[in-house]
């Protein structure tokens, strides 16, 4: 997976990277454009959201997996105060990213920009949830009872539409995180992932 180019990176200054996360904490989540799958794309889509395999982290030790939680917990106490619910979030989100091929700090950064952690975040475009994904989804590749609020729900489909625009954007991740925010081309949004992935 190739790292998101660095070609725009120097047109933003410190300034407006810290100004764009504090906006992303309001829901950043822009508009995941609908586009037309051929049927062995959403037949793989549909078959990877549908896995009901109980989650399981994918550590070399249980101790690599208790520093790693201890970790990402301290990093996310502020957004998440509910220490149970934090480690169910992080035990979770570490199982479907990596699930996915991605990188789960990656995906707290995305998370960060998208929804500011907020479980129950809508943006202005109707996405909704920690990874803000677009409603139009469940009818395309999931099933009507779908909640898209629902912990595991919101995460399995939004890194399964990250790890789609991966995999058609062929590893570009600038363009795969711009075509998830329904912004592709544009460097502000990708940038603003890429500074709260560092973070992690």
């Amino acid at each position: 997976m190739r790292l998101i180019q660095n070609r725009y990176a120097c047109h933003l200054t410190l300034p407006v990277l810290v100004g764009g996360l504090l906006f992303a904490c309001t829901a950043y989540g822009g508009t995941q454009a609908y586009e037309p799958l051929s049927a062995s794309v959403r037949g793989v889509l549909q078959q990877a959201v549908s896995d009901q395999a109980a989650p399981r982290m994918a550590f070399a030790s249980q101790r690599e997996a208790d520093i790693w939680l201890d970790n990402m917990s301290r990093r996310v106490g502020k957004h998440i105060p509910d220490a149970a619910y934090r480690m169910d979030f992080l035990k979770t989100m570490h199982y479907e990213a990596t699930r996915a091929g991605l990188d789960p700090q990656l995906v707290l950064g995305l998370i960060e920009v998208e929804s500011g952690f907020r479980k129950y975040a809508v943006s202005n475009s109707g996405a909704r949830g920690y990874m803000q994904v677009m409603p139009f989804w469940v009818d395309l590749i999931g099933n009507r009872k779908d909640n898209l609020f629902h912990l595991r729900t919101n995460l399995r489909y939004g890194c399964t539409i990250l790890r789609h625009y991966l995999d058609m954007e062929k590893g570009d991740l600038y363009r795969a995180l711009g075509r998830y925010n329904g912004s592709l081309g544009k460097p502000e949004y990708p940038n603003l992932v890429r500074a709260a992935w560092h973070k992690y």
